[in-house]
């Protein structure tokens, strides 16, 4: 806009109705956040930019909705933008993103993150598991050295089922039975001495060798030395893929037999346990979101609002170890 067309919009101020000036107040504090996600997502969607249907990267532009630019495929003539196939697609408020990825990142209640981005309660949830989708991929491809392994229960949860499968407990409740049952959702965590972390929800129930089979071959190295507690799943899973397994016997108060023990992988169990609390429970389905966003925080490879936007449209810092 040149300077004349400058002073014939603003002589025309005076002539705005007290609504017209409210809502010329809120475009104003609005439009700097909303460029600022917008320039930000498309920066990080143009390195693998592809159209979702087809995969084709053949495409052209075809116009500007939402703030967003649109292109249009070639070979399936199907238009898309930076978003589609996103966790984030059909979203809107993007002004409000960043200062929600914020309130990620402290930790925020839903019902706090509603009252401080000015969002409803239900959106505030809506909006965290769509934030968390990818962004909880962000995991170790491997570990190595000396990796310590042990097992979590975590009362089993169906808040905010529509058909639940038993009576509902009254706020949280306890399990019917003492000891580890099938009321209990076993999850699985495994760490290497640089800190590098992987979890698992494994299933209902006890810790089995056919669970340790399904989750740890992946994303453990073959030379590993497997620390872990007395449980005999471990040593037997060991054997049968020939890494060196060694045990510390808690039972009998022996906790640290020189560089064995389970320490350092106990002490995530507290610290996932201690920020769990604040959720007075989650919902089992969600579970693995919320491992995930446990591991964003605990890493701290993610530390800004931006970091953890480009992460949820699956655009990771570099793995450090440290």
């Amino acid at each position: 806009m040149d300077t004349a067309q400058w002073q014939a919009f603003a002589r025309q101020f005076p002539q705005l109705s007290h609504r017209q000036r409210l809502a010329s107040g809120d475009l104003l504090r609005t439009s700097a956040p909303q460029n600022a996600a917008v320039v930000l997502i498309e920066q990080t969607a143009q390195a693998q930019l592809h159209c979702p249907a087809c995969l084709s990267t053949h495409f052209h532009r075809h116009g500007q909705a939402h703030g967003l630019q649109r292109y249009r495929c070639v070979p399936c003539r199907k238009t898309f933008n930076a978003l589609s196939g996103t966790p984030l697609a059909h979203l809107h408020h993007k002004e409000r993103w960043l200062a929600y990825a914020d309130c990620l990142l402290n930790s925020f209640s839903v019902r706090k993150v509603a009252s401080q981005v000015s969002i409803h309660r239900n959106t505030s949830f809506r909006w965290r598991h769509r934030f968390l989708a990818l962004a909880k991929t962000d995991r170790p491809r491997c570990l190595h050295g000396i990796t310590e392994a042990d097992d979590m229960y975590l009362l089993e949860s169906q808040k905010g089922s529509r058909h639940m499968t038993r009576p509902a407990r009254q706020r949280g409740g306890r399990a019917s039975q003492r000891g580890i049952s099938n009321e209990q959702v076993c999850v699985l965590v495994a760490r290497d001495r640089t800190g590098q972390t992987v979890d698992f929800v494994a299933g209902m129930g006890q810790l089995t060798k056919a669970i340790l089979h399904a989750c740890l071959p992946p994303v453990i190295d073959r030379d590993i030395l497997l620390v872990s507690d007395g449980h005999p799943a471990y040593p037997a899973f060991a054997r049968e893929i020939g890494i060196e397994h060694a045990a510390v016997n808690l039972r009998a108060g022996i906790r640290v037999r020189g560089t064995v023990h389970v320490q350092n992988v106990n002490a995530y169990h507290s610290r996932l346990r201690g920020w769990l609390r604040a959720f007075h429970g989650v919902a089992t389905r969600y579970l693995p979101n919320y491992l995930g966003w446990r591991w964003i925080l605990d890493a701290k490879r993610i530390l800004s609002p931006e970091s953890l936007l480009r992460a949820t449209l699956g655009t990771f810092p570099h793995l450090m170890v440290t």
